[in-house]
């Protein structure tokens, strides 16, 4: 059985009292979620330690919206894999499309993030999506092959079942605009297809999540489809009750 994973990416969002109130909202509320749900939250990095005591001796997991490609050393301004790790995290996103658009992360980056990140025991939330115009130029499969060849290709069998994959049609995220349920299931059994490629049976195995505006109102019919496993939630996850009511939707 896939693990079904509802995580919350806070990006740069939420003070620290603002992080506290929501995580203690999550907690309060954590009885109305399935158990066979593994909820994730991903706060700044300022808010890691408070969330991690707030979310403590629960089922929430702590992630990492992101960690340096360098194990430790002059690089200041980076947060390096190993100290997530030591504040409670036991995921880190990585790959996400604003990390890839606005601060240049590479494959070859990206390559040495995971690495360090599976060296501490995290698990990584890999990111992979098309923008706009590459699916309008009907490209996306070939863009998300190579997002995909380009970084998780150079792991292991055992590194790989480590890792959790997210589909994020960039075109989608923040807009309000959904790819519909036809659209999200032909990517993401696509992506499956792919790493069947290099790992074989170890493909069904994978949690492949959907990251484009999924809410409330849609979760329920993206869930159902065969081969989404759970969402990576934005802007819906800055909300307790909305976040739980995704969660709720399996």
């Amino acid at each position: 059985m896939r693990k079904k994973i509802v995580a919350g990416n806070w990006k740069m969002n939420t003070t620290v009292s603002e992080a506290v109130e929501l995580a203690k909202g999550l907690v309060a509320s954590l009885n109305e979620v399935p158990e066979d749900v593994k909820l994730v939250v991903a706060p700044p990095f300022t808010n890691l330690v408070p969330v991690s005591d707030v979310i403590s001796g629960t089922s929430i997991a702590l992630s990492s919206q992101n960690c340096a490609d360098q194990e430790k050393g002059a690089y200041t301004g980076e947060v390096s894999a190993k100290m997530v790790k030591s504040v409670g995290c036991s995921y880190v996103i990585l790959g996400h499309s604003e990390r890839r658009e606005y601060y240049g992360e590479t494959s070859e980056k990206l390559v040495k993030k995971i690495k360090l990140a599976l060296g501490e025991g995290l698990s990584p939330i890999f990111c992979i999506g098309e923008k706009l115009q590459e699916r309008q130029d009907n490209i996306h499969f070939d863009v998300i092959a190579a997002q995909i060849k380009e970084v998780l290709f150079e792991l292991s069998a055992e590194e790989m079942a480590q890792v959790v994959v997210a589909y994020e049609p960039v075109w989608a995220i923040g807009t309000g605009v959904t790819a519909t349920s036809e659209q999200a299931q032909e990517i993401h059994a696509y992506v499956r297809g792919i790493l069947a490629e290099k790992f074989g049976e170890l493909a069904q195995e994978i949690s492949i999540l959907y990251g484009g505006s999924c809410k409330p109102s849609n979760a329920k019919e993206l869930f159902a489809c065969p081969d989404i496993d759970g969402g990576l939630i934005g802007g819906a996850a800055l909300k307790a009750s909305d976040f739980i009511a995704i969660a709720q939707s399996y």
